[in-house]
């Protein structure tokens, strides 16, 4: 998922740098337990191990503990009895949790990025942005949640109807390791906003801050049982969204792994929230402020060192420009430093682990025997600093010659590399930017506002970026169109997928019954 930094706002992150970052890899945050349950910190009973593995360095960290069906079952329970609870305390109660939560969030943001680093390879301003983005999403839902009501309906001859929304009950959570602490954040804040528990399985390769989300949430006040947090790889996955104590399952993922999860809630008409990553259209008209597009393009592809569901990786650029654009890019790219994510003014980090970086490598190959040319990078860039010689480093790619039928522009690749595809009319562009399956985001640089109106209403998106991309600021809906997903999060529409309506009618005057 998501959050990409708007670039006036890296100065007023340097407040939160003071810190050192190197020591918090030697913190207890890493060694202590990664289950949270019922409020603390626990052993799983499961026996099978697999290694947390630093992006940075390509060293591990150490062996985590998969949680197995005995974990599941007592977290879920904890949630169960804990919902009963935590459903009953009132919203504006609620609220308040949540935003002492997020003020927690804040006060920990140094502590909490640099685990983020630590986690993901992701330079440390950006990660530092990131927690800053998730405390205002707590705090957002905790400021809706007092409001969480129903209507009030009147009828005729003094009859009348309430609604009440109620919460769902057990929320099982599982998120992916582009955005760790996000995906806790946005998928417990709004669950917990409506009365929910939440029972959350991190990315196997970035356990450690939704655990300390869980210590946050404990310490503003949620009760004991109602955040849970369990640790594993497939598996637990499995157990966790085919129990039958778990009401939703909110996922975020490949389309692959959502459709088995939408298979496995069919059985139990489980509520579900999918986000499946996109293929996402980013459109360059020829009247466009060349410069800002050009830097539009940049965070469409190299932010988080591509791996982003929503990034604009089909870069549509119009042929009277495609030349001055692509120069312009490449003078911008050469200036971005690649090395150590724990220094400030590094803005390409690490891939996430060394499978993900060969599939980058075989993606950009595949492309230049399918008769791609690549303009910039594309080769994997050893540090000097010997420590991250271990390290997944990869210099963004640029390609062009592209073709829409070539596999690098048809499949998500997630990962540095951006296809630049020429074309020549406004309808010409559009009907090949819907030609995906997957819709979730999609973005237009053009000074012609009417322009701008036709293309949003043309394209088949969840999220559309006029003159800019990537950027979520709290409360706007994310979520995509076809195989991209089921559900919003961010927004307060996201409310309605964590909670359900009850309908109640009140009779004014005598039965009129037929019988």
């Amino acid at each position: 998922m998501r959050i990409i930094f708007r670039s006036h706002l890296r100065s007023s992150l340097r407040f939160y740098s003071n810190k050192a970052v190197d020591s918090v890899s030697a913190s207890s945050s890493v060694t202590l337990p990664l289950n949270y349950v019922h409020g603390r910190r626990v052993d799983p009973k499961g026996k099978e191990n697999f290694p947390l593995i630093s992006p940075a360095t390509g060293q591990t960290l150490r062996p985590v503990c998969a949680s197995n069906q005995e974990d599941v079952n007592e977290a879920v329970q904890v949630s169960r009895n804990a919902f009963r609870v935590w459903s009953k305390i009132p919203g504006f109660e609620r609220g308040q949790i949540l935003k002492r939560a997020a003020n927690i969030a804040r006060e920990r943001c140094e502590e909490l990025a640099a685990l983020e680093v630590l986690d993901t390879g992701k330079p440390i301003w950006e990660a530092r942005y990131d927690i800053l983005g998730c405390a205002d999403t707590i705090e957002y839902y905790g400021g809706l949640a007092a409001n969480i009501s129903g209507d009030f309906i009147s009828l005729s001859g003094g009859s009348f109807a309430y609604t009440i929304r109620e919460p769902l009950g057990v929320v099982g959570g599982i998120g992916a390791w582009n955005y760790p602490f996000q995906m806790a954040a946005w998928k417990s804040s709004p669950a917990l906003a409506c009365g929910n528990a939440v029972v959350f399985k991190p990315s196997q390769f970035t356990p450690l801050t939704a655990v300390m989300l869980g210590e946050i949430y404990t310490k503003a006040g949620l009760p004991d049982g109602c955040y849970n947090v369990i640790q594993g790889e497939g598996p637990t996955g499995q157990f966790l969204s085919s129990h039958p104590g778990i009401d939703k399952v909110t996922f975020t993922g490949s389309v692959q792994t959502g459709s088995k999860i939408m298979e496995t809630a069919a059985k139990d008409v489980k509520h579900v929230t999918l986000e499946l990553g996109g293929k996402s259209p980013l459109i360059i008209f020829g009247d466009a402020d060349l410069d800002n597009a050009v830097k539009g393009a940049m965070l469409a592809n190299f932010s988080n060192q591509g791996q982003v569901c929503s990034n604009g990786t089909r870069v549509f650029v119009e042929e009277s420009i495609l030349e001055d654009f692509l120069s312009r890019l490449i003078v911008r790219v050469e200036k971005m430093k690649i090395g150590d994510p724990t220094q400030e003014d590094t803005t390409v980090g690490a891939t996430i682990h060394e499978e993900q970086f060969n599939k980058v490598l075989r993606y950009i190959d595949i492309a230049k025997k399918e008769g791609a040319n690549v303009a910039f990078g594309g080769e994997q860039v050893i540090p000097a600093d010997p420590k991250l010689a271990g390290g997944f480093y990869l210099k963004p790619c640029i390609l062009t010659n592209c073709k829409d039928e070539m596999t690098v522009v048809r499949e998500e690749i997630f990962g540095s590399v951006m296809s630049i595809l020429p074309f020549k009319t406004e309808d010409e562009v559009l009907r090949r930017a819907n030609n995906s399956e997957l819709g979730l985001a999609g973005g237009v640089f053009t000074k012609d506002l009417q322009r701008a109106h036709r293309v949003v209403s043309h394209m088949e998106t969840g999220s559309i970026y006029v003159n800019n991309y990537n950027v979520y600021p709290v409360g706007v809906p994310f979520g995509g169109y076809k195989k991209s997903g089921i559900g919003r999060e961010n927004g307060a529409d996201a409310l309605n997928y964590y909670s359900q309506i009850k309908s109640v009618y009140f009779e004014g005057g005598d039965v009129d019954c037929p019988y």
